[in-house]
């Protein structure tokens, strides 16, 4: 007996990444920030560079397991992983370790263009049908949604700063390429910062 399974190809959004990511970190309070390697890193940075923000400039796959971590380490802040559709594509087993471990101050911001834009916007497999949503809420996440819309990214930004997690949105975002606004690269001094806005000794 052979399964069949229908895909439907999805395009990308029409949401600006940028915009998004401003919106989404507007007075954002003591929330820790994740990033995801490369287009969501430079997002994030071009927002504004923070204390509080823990960039990943490589480990593909390895953004939502590090917000786990952090998550888990300090139960009372709020963590916030910005990531895009490639890189949570590469760590989706993360999902099942969230879920399983039901950390409630978490949240996965996934920007979804349906490319892969760090190898050359290649169709990534969240425009052929595969649905991130369906699979973090089949994970146990509390809830996973999709945003089209920034009056759903709007509405997004208080649940960052008092989540109910864990949480998971998908933001459909257009498949542009603005200019890198790269962060710091020195990943001892990135560490330190982020340890020293936490209050905890550098090592």
């Amino acid at each position: 007996m052979t399964n069949t399974i229908a895909t439907a190809k999805l395009g990308p959004g029409t949401l600006d990444r940028r915009a998004v990511v401003k919106a989404l970190l507007q007075d954002r309070k003591e929330l820790l920030v994740v990033t995801g390697l490369g287009s969501s890193s430079y997002d994030v940075m071009a927002a504004g560079d923070h204390t509080k923000n823990f960039y990943l400039w490589g480990a593909m796959g390895g953004a939502a397991v590090t917000g786990l971590g952090i998550a888990v380490a300090q139960p009372s802040k709020p963590v916030a992983v910005i990531t895009g559709d490639g890189e949570q594509l590469m760590g989706i087993g993360a999902l099942a370790t969230i879920g399983v471990k039901k950390v409630k101050n978490l949240t996965l911001v996934v920007l979804d263009n349906a490319h892969y834009g760090e190898t050359g916007m290649q169709a990534s497999h969240t425009g052929l049908g595969v649905d991130l949503v369906a699979i973090a809420s089949n994970c146990g996440f509390a809830w996973a949604e999709t945003i089209t819309d920034m009056a759903g990214v709007e509405a997004l930004r208080p649940r960052l700063l008092k989540p109910e997690g864990p949480g998971f949105a998908l933001i459909r975002i257009a498949a542009n390429d603005p200019p890198r606004v790269l962060p710091p690269r020195d990943g001892v001094f990135v560490k330190n910062r982020f340890r020293a806005s936490l209050g905890l000794t550098t090592i």
